[in-house]
């Protein structure tokens, strides 16, 4: 005799694709450096009359734990497994004043950890004091990338980055203000097998009404600093003025991302930085 299931098992396989979305679960920044200059997010809270200085907690916050309450996938996590999940992208994650929030914030990456998390800082010497007490060497499902703009961003923040416990180091030179030299910490740091602990580099140029020129020639530069070091390399933007065998050239806003993946200079292994959200 069949047996009759009154309660049959309503778990539904989670088939949703992998999303690349944007947690900004806190927004407000301080500027600390020449690149925080003509910063996007400046011009945008204060084009509506908001202080851009003060850092608050977002109604996103608890986005990467949130879960459906309707629907086939009821109960199942509002981010898809899998997902690339662009972190603090308004703010700074390793910012003072979200000092707070921060151990909240851990927590959820942690229980989220089938996703990736891309975070960006130009604030190291605040990282090691910030990281959850199991971090050990480094969360695998964890990117904390730096910022260095110019040469003297590079001087003073990579030596600390380059020896702190990240399982996953990347470099943003955005917005590029100059030609930078990365040899010596492509050299100074490698794995035991000799690989390069920085994993992939991505330049690009200012945009905005005030933005500063960047030159080809020192992306030209950076990228063959990559190839040279099996680096994975990626050209973000242009910037709305660039340099090109001593000419400027100025560059609507909508065309600047457009117009630096025609250049078709990524190398490989630079899927997660080519889908960087824009500004």
């Amino acid at each position: 005799m069949e047996q009759l299931m009154l309660f049959p098992d309503m778990a539904v396989p989670d088939a949703r694709a992998p999303e690349t979305i944007t947690w900004n679960l806190w927004h407000g920044c301080t500027k600390v450096s020449p690149g925080c200059q003509h910063c996007y997010m400046y011009r945008r809270d204060e084009s509506i009359g908001k202080n851009p200085a003060v850092v608050q907690k977002t109604q996103a916050f608890p986005l990467p734990t949130m879960k459906l309450r309707s629907g086939p996938f009821k109960g199942k996590y509002k981010v898809p497994s899998g997902s690339l999940i662009y972190t603090c992208f308004s703010s700074d994650f390793f910012h003072p004043d979200a000092d707070e929030w921060r151990p909240d914030a851990w927590r959820m990456i942690r229980e989220r950890s089938d996703c990736s998390f891309f975070m960006i800082t130009k604030r190291p010497e605040r990282i090691m004091q910030h990281l959850p007490p199991d971090w050990n060497d480094g969360w695998d499902h964890v990117t904390i990338a730096v910022t260095c703009e110019n040469q003297w961003a590079a001087d003073r923040r990579l030596p600390l980055y380059l020896s702190l416990p990240i399982r996953h180091h990347s470099i943003m030179i955005e917005p590029m203000l100059s030609q930078v030299n990365l040899r010596p910490y492509f050299s100074a740091h490698r794995s035991g097998s000799g690989r390069c602990l920085i994993e992939s580099v991505s330049v690009g140029g200012e945009s905005g009404p005030d933005a500063r020129p960047c030159d080809y020639a020192w992306v030209m530069d950076v990228r063959s600093q990559c190839i040279q070091n099996a680096v994975a390399f990626s050209y973000h933007q242009t910037g709305a003025r660039l340099i090109k065998d001593g000419r400027e050239y100025h560059i609507p806003r909508e065309q600047q991302h457009s117009q630096a993946h025609k250049a078709h200079l990524d190398i490989q292994g630079t899927s997660l930085l080519d889908t960087i959200p824009a500004e």
